[in-house]
């Protein structure tokens, strides 16, 4: 457990939005294992991509129309040949492997967490 304690405020500067995952592709140049997915977070935000460590649970045909979650305002970085604009938010699972974090019902994309 974190001793620092956030502040409301800061909480919330972290954009997170739930999208939908319309392409998804090996990326055999990352250094770990990893897969490049093209999410659509609606009107405002748009198509995003993200480089996402998921390959232990995830197959790229299955992602395809799978709704995750994601911050959408850190800077992008660049992840060898791709750049990656947002981090997909996940969980380990018992062995460290990540699981994806969505909603439980189909929302618009683009909806903001609180």
């Amino acid at each position: 457990m974190s001793s620092t304690a956030a502040s409301i405020d800061e909480f919330e500067k972290i954009d997170i939005r739930v999208g939908t995952i319309i392409d998804a592709q090996p990326f055999p140049e990352a250094r770990k294992p990893a897969l490049r997915l093209w999410i659509d977070f609606g009107s405002d935000i748009g198509v995003r991509q993200s480089s996402a460590q998921i390959t232990l649970h995830y197959q790229t045909d299955t992602l395809i129309g799978r709704q995750i979650c994601a911050v959408v305002n850190f800077p992008p970085r660049q992840i060898g040949p791709f750049v990656s604009e947002v981090l997909t938010l996940g969980l380990p699972d018992s062995e460290g492997a990540v699981v994806l974090i969505r909603p439980d019902f189909k929302v618009p994309n683009g909806g903001k967490l609180f």
